[in-house]
């Protein structure tokens, strides 16, 4: 017997594999998945009425990180991918209210390309010699880890910081990048470093050979979603699982080990429980820590270490005559020194077809939770008022929505906060001294689908690895 416990984008692959992989290796092995919830998915669910189709968790994946493009191959749903619109493939910046593209060469944090950087009205002159500094400044010797913020300040300055750096990291971390461990989240710019001796000079190098060449900001041909949404992914992956095999509105509260029969015992509700061979535990770190306290005090405290933050995203349908300025774009990000309540906003139905009729506009923003500790706590009436004040600012929006739909995860994004990748490689060496336990999600290697369907593969192969013993 092998359980999965949660319901989420990383249970479910985790399900489905063991099943898959037990037929293939010929293992007699029954799977059950118990999540605690109503519904399947965690952050994933797509909300689709009167013609428009809304995310509340992410709306993409990105297929640069294959897992997620492999996986919707295996299962046959790949011919149903479709990638962002081709017209207006770039972003904004907010500075002084004013939305202003991202300079053409920009890759998260610093700039590939000098005219355009000198062109942007984003950065002052200052600002922008000191980013040019970096092609000066010598590598740093040690290979200790550093914040976010302290080696974009180091290599480019504050000002690239504060105007660039931080709403990009913001929005896709909602974190604190004075905390954000560098190598846990983006690995790739110390390797940069380390290599040219400069960021631009290693984007420069990278340019070369790219295909790239006519991308600004993100590269959004990378990114892939659903024609009816990211929802689609999991109720395939929802069908392919047999029947019987998933048991919702299901809470596991315990997992002990028995080491005379070396077995799991996972306990329910109501003094219920069942044995397994395998235990998969795929749950937000803190979750995790409370289920296995009992078998591993260690591993519990590790998990328990791991912080989480919220995040709340507001879909806003208008008809077109309600915006006045032009969406020619995917979207816009917010620097925190602008003061606002959004700290990012997709124009969802810019960046990918069908999202809604011709004559409405849909919007997603992400609300800023570090302006203010209780917002989540806040009424979805006072939310939408916060945010139609910023988008009124920013995009000159009239009237009320025809349509809104607000989404709260509290405690959903795992943190990579300074020393995560020494505590992953604790919690993976307690995980490898107990046969038929592993664990799968966003706390460990990466927050995004692709990484957690990664996490949840490496977590059945070490189970069937054991199971094999």
């Amino acid at each position: 017997m092998a359980v999965v416990i949660g319901g989420g984008i990383s249970g479910l692959t985790a399900c489905y594999k063991l099943i898959t992989e037990s037929r293939t290796r010929d293992l007699s092995l029954r799977v059950r998945l118990f999540e605690a919830s109503e519904r399947l998915g965690g952050v994933i669910d797509t909300v689709k009425r009167d013609g428009l189709v809304m995310e509340r968790g992410p709306d993409a994946f990105i297929s640069t990180k294959p897992w997620a493009k492999d996986l919707c191959q295996e299962i046959g749903i790949a011919d149903r991918l479709v990638g962002t619109t081709t017209q207006y493939r770039r972003s904004f910046v907010i500075h002084n209210n004013n939305l202003h593209a991202t300079p053409q060469g920009f890759y998260m944090m610093a700039p590939g390309m000098i005219i355009p950087l000198v062109r942007s009205p984003i950065f002052s002159v200052k600002g922008k010699l000191r980013m040019a500094m970096d092609l000066f400044l010598p590598p740093k010797n040690s290979d200790e880890d550093e914040s976010l913020e302290s080696f974009v300040v180091r290599r480019l300055g504050r000002e690239a910081f504060e105007r660039f750096a931080q709403p990009m990291i913001g929005g896709i971390y909602a974190a604190d990048p004075s905390k954000l461990s560098l190598r846990s989240t983006m690995p790739q710019f110390p390797e940069m470093e380390h290599q040219y001796g400069s960021i631009i000079r290693a984007l420069m190098a990278r340019r070369k050979n790219s295909d790239q060449q006519n991308a600004s900001g993100p590269r959004y041909s990378l990114f892939l979603s659903f024609q009816s949404g990211m929802q689609t992914l999991v109720e395939e992956l929802s069908r392919q699982i047999p029947e019987g095999t998933i048991c919702i509105n299901t809470k596991a509260n315990r997992v002990d080990l028995q080491p005379k029969k070396n077995r799991w015992i996972v306990n329910f509700n109501q003094n219920q429980h069942i044995e397994a061979d395998l235990v998969c535990i795929a749950l937000p770190a803190s979750r995790a820590a409370a289920i296995i306290k009992s078998a591993s005090p260690i591993i519990s405290g590790l998990l328990g270490s791991i912080s989480y933050s919220s995040s709340i995203t507001v879909n806003l349908a208008f008809r077109q005559e309600q915006i006045n300025h032009p969406l020619d774009g995917m979207g816009f990000v917010v620097p925190a020194i602008e003061r606002k309540s959004i700290l990012a906003c997709s124009f969802s139905s810019v960046k990918f077809d069908n999202r809604a009729p011709e004559d409405i506009i849909l919007l997603r923003a992400f609300v800023d939770l570090a302006q203010e500790r209780n917002m989540i706590d806040r009424s979805e009436q006072q939310i939408i008022e916060l945010v139609l004040r910023d988008l009124n600012t920013l995009l000159g929006v009239k009237g009320n929505p025809i349509d809104v739909l607000i989404s709260k995860y509290d405690n959903a994004i795992a943190q990579y906060y300074l020393g995560h990748l020494d505590r992953v490689r604790q919690i993976e060496s307690e995980i490898a001294q107990l046969p038929g336990l592993a664990f799968a999600g966003n706390a460990f290697h990466g927050v995004g689908i692709p990484a957690c369907i990664n996490s949840a593969e490496k977590a059945v192969t070490k189970l069937l690895g054991d199971f094999d013993l």
